[in-house]
Parts: C-alpha cells; structure tokens; sequence
C-alpha cells in the first residue's frame, strides 16, 4: 500500500498527516504520539477514527503538526486522520460523520477592535 497523504486544520495549526500500513504507532513531529501529546484525553482523540472505523493497530501514522497550541493540534491531527481513512475506505465516512471527525471546526479567536480592550471587553464606564 502506497502512503496515503492528508491535512488537518483546526484554529491556527496545521497537521500533515502521512497514513500507511503498519502496527498502530503514531509519530507526531519525530516524536512518540503519547510523548507529544501526554494527556489522557489528548491520546484518546488520537485514537478515536481508528476506534469508530474499528482500524486500532492497522496504520502508522506519520503526522507534522506547525502552529497553535496543543489542543488546536491535536484536533488537527485527529481530522487528518480521520480524511485519510476516509480516502483508503469511503465506507468510513458515515461512521467518521455521525461523530462529527469529518468537519472542520471553524472556531477561531476574533481579533481585536481599537477602542477597546479586548475584541468585545470596553474600557470601565465612567459616568463622572
């Protein structure tokens, strides 16, 4: 099987995931997925396209994530991920679907405006 190739986004990261047939290691940016991303709840959304599609242990996963933070990351990865799947068995998709792994979250923080302290947040009101 030739390496199937897919990105991810989620706020300001940007995941590049590379999928292939191996025994379930996850490699994110040279590193050990669990090393990378230690929280439980982090590791579990690693996990989850390979649990719903019932894939745990089928594909390595070679993934290069730059911007954000670490949950924006890690979201980015899962959605990687979860299109590659998609790209090596279309059948996956409603399962993908349902669980809301297809869409890209389009969240993002609002900028700033001038006149103001934060995007919405004013300066104190001063009557006197």
């Amino acid at each position: 099987m030739e390496p199937i190739l897919s990105l991810g986004r989620r706020k300001t990261a940007i995941a590049r995931i590379t999928l292939t047939e191996g025994t379930g290691e996850i490699i994110v940016n040279g590193r050990d997925g669990q090393e990378y991303f230690p929280v439980t709840m982090q590791q579990f959304k690693l996990q989850q396209p390979f649990k719903l599609t019932e894939t745990v242990g089928k594909y390595d996963v070679i993934a290069t994530v730059d911007g954000g933070g670490i949950t924006g990351q890690v979201d980015a990865v899962r959605l990687g991920i979860a299109r590659a799947l998609v790209k090596i068995d279309a059948e996956h998709k409603p399962k993908l679907k349902a669980e809301e792994l297809m869409t890209r979250d389009p969240r993002a923080v609002e900028r700033k405006k001038f006149g103001r302290k934060k995007a919405r947040k004013r300066y104190q009101f001063s009557k006197r």
